[in-house]
């Protein structure tokens, strides 16, 4: 199933969001390629899907052209190769929009505010900033909503029909929990003291610092002293104040506690090297030099089964939502009225649909 269909609301806006088709002053008749249970989908509303799917393409797939390229038969290669999967999306969004009609659904006023607000934090934005960014995707407050609309109310009827009935065991879960036990490790963490000394710039006619060779071999061989002490049993902390020029020298050089599998490489890599209780040969930072001791290092640990258990029911629920999701769709399908006005797409339509029950 396309995932676009379990996009979480804050993000489904802005990352399909395009410009919309010119449209003439004078009257046009629109096209109506197929009718849902009575709904439509028309030529002008499939166009746009394929711009929003093309751009998606070229923004996911270095290598993809995409909507951008400037060779006719490139384009309508890719338009080819992406409408049968846009005209079942299409289809399916039009069958789980109304099935939560059906279960009496609403999106509020309240509902579309939160998901205002969300957009805005996410890509740290103000009011004048999110406008800014509506007008640069051809985007009215309208179009926002009915997209937000859409989204929430196929979530909605992924929960109510599959959600609500997807119950689970105690021990299908333990099954789960010990199949998938990588998945339940804590984190291998890394708490970190750093002692600093810059080495002394000057600032030239060009307005660039320098720094004299002296002066680096000087503070170089400062640090390496002290690296020495440290590893001769001098109290870290005790350095850290005497000769520490960091920020970090009010808390005795304490830089915090880190995954390690967030670390910088270089400092990974040298920390890896170490136990609990020693220091790092000097490394050069862009001002001076330092060296870092390994106050803490705590392993990966399997999580006890109570604690993720909420996790397990997320994740099993997420792993079946696809194959359930389909289910709903055969049954909606099944029992809908879908009219196709156009043989051509019709036949796109089906082929694809064939070809999804095969797998």
């Amino acid at each position: 199933m396309n995932k676009r269909l379990i996009v979480p609301l804050c993000v489904f806006v802005l990352a399909a969001g395009s410009a919309m088709l010119a449209q003439s002053n004078s009257f046009v008749l629109e096209r109506v390629l197929v009718r849902v249970n009575g709904e439509i989908l028309t030529q002008t509303q499939l166009t746009q899907m394929q711009i929003d799917a093309c751009r998606d393409k070229a923004q996911s797939d270095d290598k993809a052209q995409g909507c951008s390229t400037t060779n006719d038969t490139e384009l309508k290669k890719v338009i080819a190769e992406l409408t049968p999967d846009i005209l079942v999306y299409a289809v399916d969004e039009l069958l789980l929009v109304q099935r939560a009609r059906e279960l009496g659904v609403k999106f509020s006023d309240e509902l579309f505010k939160q998901g205002l607000d969300n957009i805005k934090k996410t890509n740290n934005l103000d009011d004048e900033g999110l406008k800014k960014a509506m007008e640069q995707a051809g985007l009215s407050l309208d179009i926002l909503r009915s997209r937000f609309e859409k989204s929430y109310l196929r979530d909605q009827v992924q929960r109510e029909e599959i959600g609500r009935r997807m119950q689970l065991t105690e021990e299908e879960m333990r099954q789960y929990y010990s199949a998938h036990k990588d998945q339940f490790m804590t984190d291998e963490t890394v708490t970190i003291r750093e002692l600093f000394m810059s080495v002394p710039t000057t600032r030239g006619a060009n307005g660039q610092d320098s720094f004299s060779q002296a002066d680096d071999a000087a503070v170089k061989a400062k640090m390496e002293a002290a690296r020495d002490r440290a590893a001769k049993g001098e109290d870290f902390v005790a350095l850290v104040t005497q000769l520490s020029e960091a920020g970090s020298k009010a808390n005795g050089g304490l830089m915090g506690t880190f995954k390690v599998m967030e670390l910088n490489p270089l400092l990974k890599d040298l920390l890896d090297k170490l136990k609990p209780g020693e220091v790092t040969i000097p490394v050069r930072a862009p001002r001076g030099y330092q060296i870092f001791k390994l106050d803490a290092r705590a392993v990966p640990e399997l999580q006890p089964f109570d604690k993720v258990k909420v996790n397990i029911q997320q994740r099993i629920y997420e792993d079946r939502l696809e194959g359930e999701t389909q289910k709903l769709l055969t049954r909606l399908r099944g029992q809908a009225l879908i009219e196709w006005k156009d043989d051509t797409y019709k036949q796109m339509y089906e082929k694809k649909i064939a070809e999804t029950k095969d797998k």
